[in-house]
């Protein structure tokens, strides 16, 4: 399954990676995310991070997720790697002055086993884009009010 979304935020490219890279701060602007946990002490690329996430809101299931690319302030790319597996991207782009931020997500996801997963996939597939959607507008609100 793939989902992509995309918004712009008032807020330049420096500032909305702060957010981004709050890995435990993630849960107040993500609605899927109950916690995030840093294993290690790498927070930058490598880093290792065990996230509990909610499905339909009822926290289910806790994967890990790694930071496979790490370029401030334009992309971070994140692994992951339990129920759910695939490849997750958020790219960041100042815009007209660079007081704002263009933000595309991209998430690339299967899950096992094969047929039952993508259908599964498939199913929660609109709940999921509605959850990024809403993640952007929650960061967003976040970001602008400093």
């Amino acid at each position: 399954m793939r989902i992509r979304a995309d918004g712009e935020l008032a807020a330049a490219p420096a500032d909305v990676w702060r957010v981004l890279t709050d890995w435990e701060g993630q849960a107040s602007w993500m609605p899927d995310v109950a916690w995030i946990r840093v294993l290690g002490a790498e927070r930058e690329l490598g880093a290792r991070l065990e996230v509990r996430t909610r499905v339909f809101g009822i926290p289910g299931a806790t994967d890990r997720v790694t930071v496979t690319v790490w370029e401030p302030p334009q992309r971070i790319t994140i692994s992951h790697d339990g129920v759910v597996r695939g490849v997750g991207e958020w790219r960041l782009a100042p815009v007209g002055n660079g007081e704002a931020t263009r933000l595309d997500w991209s998430e690339r996801l299967c899950m096992s086993p094969a047929v039952l997963g993508e259908i599964a996939l498939q199913l929660y597939g609109p709940w999921q884009r509605w959850m990024v959607r809403r993640s952007i507008r929650n960061l967003s609100r976040i970001v602008a009010a400093g």
